[in-house]
């Protein structure tokens, strides 16, 4: 009887939007920042100011297999005091983080210097941000990861689009 579908991982809502029909699901499937964005703009959340630099990170499930793109960064910029820098790729040309494709299990990129997820926290530090914001779990594993192999945790926080509310809500 479920009618309507809400996840955090980009990977599962593909899955969901594109595969379980064929298979007889018929749902509405969202990912959360669709939610919490429409939460936002109709005054149900309201964060408060947070004086700080975040570059987002397009996960590929999300942006270029489901074509969204806004709803994270409309939610980042709701936070007052927030501003949203954005790295050299984005969107359409967002570079992966080295997750997808199993890689999350199995590190088949390997783990060294030009590794996806490392090449990308260098993209994030060039912006000066001192969060980069992800709307995906397995994004977020590699990214942190590859945060602490660059030797940058003092100076760059991989943290949810949902953390970054939650933190101005405090």
């Amino acid at each position: 009887g479920v009618k309507k579908i809400i996840t955090l991982d980009p990977h599962a809502m593909n899955t969901f939007k594109k595969d379980y029909p064929k298979l007889g699901g018929k749902y509405q499937v969202y990912h959360y920042t669709e939610i919490l964005d429409r939460l936002v703009r109709d005054g149900q959340i309201k964060p408060a100011e947070n004086q700080v630099t975040v570059t987002y990170h397009d996960p590929c499930y999300l942006g270029r297999h489901n074509n969204i793109y806004e709803p994270p960064r409309s939610v980042l910029k709701s936070v007052p005091g927030l501003e949203l820098v954005e790295m050299r790729r984005t969107r359409v040309n967002a570079f992966c983080c080295g997750g997808g494709g199993g890689n999350f299990f199995t590190d088949m990129n390997g783990p060294g210097e030009d590794s996806p997820g490392r090449v990308r926290i260098r993209e994030a530090l060039d912006t000066g941000a001192s969060i980069v914001a992800v709307a995906c779990p397995q994004c977020a594993k590699m990214l942190d990861d590859a945060v602490k192999a660059e030797d940058a945790a003092d100076r760059l926080a991989v943290k949810d689009v949902a953390q970054v509310v939650a933190d101005a809500m405090k």
